[in-house]
């Protein structure tokens, strides 16, 4: 039980800004059993990020108190998965050759292609959850946090890690990942779907899933496979899609 203590307390110190024990630290075969607990990390933080709208929902409008969620749960994560979104539009959008897309995509500076799509897709979001109906904005939060780490989850299973440098902190946590952890992330990221009033929540992971093999297609034309910048995207991606594939389920029940 400690073990698996210190495991889901890797994965909260390597995927967030929340403080851990100082006994947690990057233990190489701690950070690569962490994968289970990727969508449990996303519970966590798109309930800080439902807290914080529902919080400031008495107080200001829904527009303000859902800049200020998006706002919380980018803080809590370092932007973690925003900047891998951003260094694979750079990455694929500039590069021609893999070894030009590894490049780019290791450079911490952000170009045109990055700014541009970090820029669409927070307004993509954002927009999405201002569609959502009201009372169900602080679920979907939740849920779209929980399923899209899931669907990152399955990138890593199927799509082998391409980078060979060994300074990538990502790369233990992007390697070695089992079905059994993958079925883990799986419960863990379907949970929060449960609470809805309908099981046809559940059609929203097809074109979530859709996304990912799309995006999982143009990584392994490309590069031969995923690095953590590509599993950041599909988060990224994967979350905004799960949001706007709900709006349009509204729609019809």
């Amino acid at each position: 039980m400690k073990k698996e203590i210190q495991i889901f307390l890797t994965a909260i110190m390597f995927f967030t800004r929340i403080p851990c024990p100082k006994w947690v630290d990057h233990r190489p075969e701690f950070l690569q059993k962490s994968a289970k607990y990727f969508s449990l990390v996303g519970i966590i933080i798109g309930s800080i990020g439902a807290l914080v709208y529902y919080g400031f929902s008495f107080i200001f409008s829904t527009e303000i108190s859902l800049l200020l969620s998006i706002v919380s749960t980018i803080y809590a994560t370092g932007a973690f998965h925003e900047d891998g979104f951003a260094d694979m539009c750079d990455a694929f959008g500039g590069g021609w050759t893999k070894e030009k897309i590894l490049l780019i995509m290791k450079d911490s500076r952000l170009g045109t292609y990055g700014v541009s799509g970090l820029i669409l897709i927070l307004a993509v979001k954002f927009l999405a959850l201002r569609e959502t109906p009201i009372p169900l904005i602080p679920l979907t939060i939740i849920a779209g946090h929980s399923v899209s780490r899931f669907i990152a989850a399955t990138l890593i299973y199927t799509h082998p890690y391409v980078r060979d440098t060994n300074d990538s902190k990502a790369k233990p946590a992007a390697k070695n990942i089992t079905l059994s952890m993958v079925i883990i992330s799986a419960i863990f990221g379907l949970a929060p779907l449960l609470f809805f009033k309908t099981p046809l929540i559940f059609v929203t992971l097809i074109p979530c899933y859709l996304a990912k093999v799309y995006l999982g297609a143009k990584f392994k034309k490309w590069i031969g496979g995923q690095t953590g910048d590509c599993a950041g995207a599909v988060q990224q991606f994967s979350e905004v899609i799960f949001y706007l594939s709900a709006i349009a389920l509204w729609k019809f029940i």
